[in-house]
């Protein structure tokens, strides 16, 4: 999912002369209708410029790929289901060098999963029963606005009782940050990276997923992905004998 760049906006050009030749080879402002400017006829809104592109996208992807829209219409069958945020600079298709048909897509505002969210618990049923998904992601990534958001304390309306997840993580391990004397930067970081192993445990948690992991051999990855260099990294999310055995008990389903 998650895009995930830079789109064209509507463009003016105008001509600036030196001051020494604007007086002797312009008129006056006071006489002129109109500002010397030229719009250049490609300029447009960013929707239209979309579809353009689009268009030029599916005309290059056919001739380089000519059977992948044809084997697509036929259905899907991907091998990672990517749970991530919404930013637009984590778009999970183009970061991993993938395809169209290779990954299933659950994105939200900052990765955050309640294992009561209807939604994300769909993707991931449907995910792991359905297409029967090899490999399930939980994305976090660097500068993210809503683990920003959840370490201030300014009300910003609906969004507060979707943050509250990250908040409640900030609570608990926010006298530990003291103790380490983190800084605002690394306090965000870490909240990053403990809302991703959240993440992974809801996950894990799943009684589809408990089936799949015992059936299947289904595996839960934790990664961050740095938008300054473009990298993902993987959290370590390992877990002992025991905790699978506890787990399994608790939450499997038959």
């Amino acid at each position: 999912m998650a895009g995930n760049g830079t789109c064209l906006r509507s463009l003016k050009f105008t001509l600036k002369l030196p001051t020494f030749l604007r007086s002797s080879l312009l008129p006056p402002l006071r006489h002129q209708r109109k500002p010397f400017t030229t719009t250049p006829q490609l300029a447009t809104d960013a929707f239209t410029h979309a579809l353009h592109s689009n268009k030029q996208w599916a005309s290059t992807t056919a001739k380089e790929k000519p059977s992948l829209f044809p084997q697509l219409a036929k259905g899907q069958s991907p091998s990672i289901l990517w749970i991530g945020c919404s930013d637009s600079r984590v778009p999970e298709t183009t970061i991993l060098g993938l395809s169209p048909g290779d990954v299933f897509v659950h994105r939200n505002i900052a990765n955050i999963l309640p294992p009561t969210d209807l939604s994300s618990q769909s993707v991931i049923f449907y995910a792991v029963a359905a297409l029967k998904v090899s490999h399930i992601v939980v994305c976090g990534h660097t500068s993210c606005g809503g683990c920003a958001a959840a370490l201030g304390n300014k009300k910003l309306g609906v969004i507060d009782t979707w943050l509250s997840p990250l908040r409640r993580l900030r609570g608990e391990l926010s006298k530990g940050w003291d103790e380490e004397g983190l800084g605002e930067g690394e306090r965000a970081a870490r909240l990053v990276e403990a809302n991703v192993r959240e993440g992974v445990r809801t996950v894990r948690e799943n009684g589809e997923v408990v089936k799949g992991m015992r059936e299947r051999g289904v595996e839960v990855h934790g990664v961050v992905f740095d938008v300054g260099t473009g990298e993902l990294r993987e959290l370590d999310c390992g877990e002992g004998e025991e905790v699978g055995k506890s787990r399994e008990g608790a939450f499997g389903l038959e």
